[in-house]
């Protein structure tokens, strides 16, 4: 059976998971690797790990040869390199999953604001579809752009999204409080990022600017049918990877708090990387550690009018190439758990 042919654009942690991913997928086959910094060396030297899943050697960016070998592409680049490549590629009928956030937000200007630089096609904003398959399914399955959200608003608007839309909680006073391993800060040398500087601490950063920010706002806005009020702050904590959100939410008046469980439970019965946990269990990071899970956790008190949920994500996989590679089945048609059913949490 011929396979479809993958090509990743970027060498960092999610192309290194994209790269364990596909390895487990019998219908996709990655036939290049661009890279800047590891140019001529195999992916697995770069990454060990691979060793015996695979041995693509790191090439120069060349949009000819993805036009001559890949169906599909996945970019996983900072911020404000993907522009240009996705204005080419998808022009040339490659279907692009972009990792990075030049797709996510709708609003060019709300764009140069959070990330310091002019969007080079805002015209393409309105053509990306927003990957979240839980919530964009038919949508993303006609997309030629496919805007992979980051791993933050991931863990905030799966639990939150159905609830807005359902009109069972307040759009005002939302907090969002968020810890993270520091394999999202990407694989660069940071002095943020250096063991004696994570190690045995906990802080706040990027306190009331984060970039994930109005990315945030902008889907829950859109669920809620008006502008939605929130606070978001992020933590760094000493772990590799995993993202845990508390979520802090007042209930319209009148909803009972046993409506909260209803709503998701409507929305995500049928969705296999969607667990609702049991009602007074909350989620961990080592839960979900490796796999492409959200777990979430509802606590409700409908005497106070107010709810708590809690999610757990691994940022690398359901906060990024987990659920790149569910949009890429989406796009090609293909099962959409297909390479990542098998992928059992790594902890009991």
């Amino acid at each position: 059976m011929a396979k479809y042919k993958i090509g990743i654009i970027g060498d960092g942690y999610t192309a290194a998971d994209l790269l364990r991913l596909m390895a487990g997928h019998d219908e996709i086959e990655p036939v290049c690797i661009f890279s800047v910094d590891n140019i001529g060396k195999r992916i697995d030297e770069v990454y060990p790990s691979l060793a015996h899943f695979s041995s693509l050697v790191c090439e120069p960016t060349d949009l000819g040869t993805i036009k001559k070998k890949c169906d599909a592409v996945f970019l996983a680049l900072p911020h404000g390199l993907s522009v240009p490549i996705v204005s080419e590629l998808a022009a040339a009928g490659i279907k692009c999953i972009d990792l990075g956030a030049d797709f996510r937000l709708k609003d060019a200007r709300v764009y140069a604001a959070y990330y310091d630089k002019e969007h080079e096609n805002p015209y393409l904003l309105n053509k990306a579809v927003y990957g979240i398959p839980e919530l964009n399914r038919e949508k993303i399955k006609n997309a030629d752009i496919i805007a992979n959200p980051g791993c933050f608003p991931t863990s905030a608007i799966i639990p939150l999204s159905p609830l807005l839309k359902a009109g069972v909680v307040e759009s005002e006073n939302i907090i969002i409080d968020s810890k993270t391993g520091v394999s999202g800060a990407g694989r660069s040398l940071k002095l943020a990022s250096m063991f004696c500087e994570v190690n045995e601490g906990v802080k706040a950063y990027s306190v009331g600017r984060h970039r994930h920010m109005p990315e945030i706002a902008q889907e829950l806005s859109l669920a809620a049918g008006k502008e939605v009020d929130l606070v978001f702050t992020p933590h760094l904590v000493p772990m590799s990877r995993g993202i845990l959100s508390t979520i802090y939410v007042r209930l319209k008046p009148g909803v009972k708090g046993k409506e909260i469980r209803e709503v998701l439970e409507e929305q995500y019965e049928n969705e296999f990387f969607v667990r609702l946990l049991p009602n007074g269990l909350m989620p961990q990071t080592r839960w979900v550690y490796g796999s492409n899970f959200i777990d979430i956790g509802i606590y409700s008190d409908e005497n106070r009018g107010k709810a708590i949920l809690v999610s757990a994500i691994d940022n690398l996989v359901k906060g990024a190439s987990g659920q790149a590679l569910q949009n890429l089945n989406l796009v090609l048609r293909l099962e959409e758990g297909k390479g990542l059913k098998n992928l059992a949490p790594l902890f009991p």
